[in-house]
């Protein structure tokens, strides 16, 4: 999805407002969050919400539960800054392609490491 399409622009504007609103959320079990990108779909009626979050799996867990309970609290805060006729739901997706990208690397390393 390219920047010039409504979805694209969209989907930047949700990603900034995202971003600058979720550190400001009072649910303890949400923890340090990165908002990665967001898609939202053509009809505008879904957006994908990627993020990292830190910390083990049980945080990582109690950070996606807290997400999803703020994900009215979210759209309220979106419709207040974007004018849109419907908004769309918020489905948070965490992005783990940073955590794959580390456990490749840590790989080939492993694999060199017993080469002369």
């Amino acid at each position: 999805m390219t920047e010039g399409t409504r979805p694209g622009r969209v989907s930047e504007e949700f990603r900034e407002i995202l971003a600058e609103e979720i550190p400001k959320l009072k649910d303890p079990r949400i923890g340090f969050v990165t908002v990665i990108q967001v898609r939202v779909t053509p009809d505008l009626r879904l957006a994908r919400v990627f993020y990292t979050a830190m910390g083990d799996e049980k945080e990582r867990k109690a950070t996606a539960a807290g997400l999803r309970s703020a994900r009215a609290h979210l759209r309220q805060v979106i419709g207040g800054q974007v004018r849109i006729k419907t908004l769309p739901d918020l489905q948070f997706e965490e992005d783990r392609s940073i955590e794959e990208a580390d456990r490749i690397d840590r790989l080939i390393r492993q694999l060199h490491e017993g080469e002369p």
